[in-house]
């Protein structure tokens, strides 16, 4: 299964959510059952400092993956881009990164 490129926008201070839709090889809708995932935000690759995405599966037979992060999480991120990417585990152990990107996380001018 080749890794899914996606560039997403997180704004800072609000709730985040960006789902996507996983296939097989063939283009069928991967089957996430018995899946765990893993999602992580990152200034640089290399860095220490991270921000875990929470990973659910809101339709494991139509390949459906969810990543968020709570507007508490999003309020400690700085401007700028950044990096990610989705790991998914299955019961075996086996490790599979299907997402991965560069994330711009934007400041707003609005507050409450």
């Amino acid at each position: 299964m080749a890794v899914y490129v996606s560039n997403i926008t997180i704004p800072i201070g609000s709730d985040f959510e960006q789902t996507f839709i996983l296939e097989d090889n063939d283009g069928n809708p991967l089957n996430m059952d018995l899946y765990t995932g893993c999602a992580q935000l990152k200034k640089y690759p290399s860095s220490s400092s991270t921000a875990s995405f929470t990973v659910t599966f809101p339709n494991r037979s139509a390949g459906e993956l969810k990543i968020s992060l709570t507007s508490s999480i999003t309020s400690s991120i700085k401007s700028g881009r950044y990096y990610y990417d989705v790991i998914i585990s299955n019961f075996k152990g086996k490790k599979i990164r299907v997402v991965q990107g560069s994330a711009i996380a934007t400041a707003g001018v609005t507050t409450s």
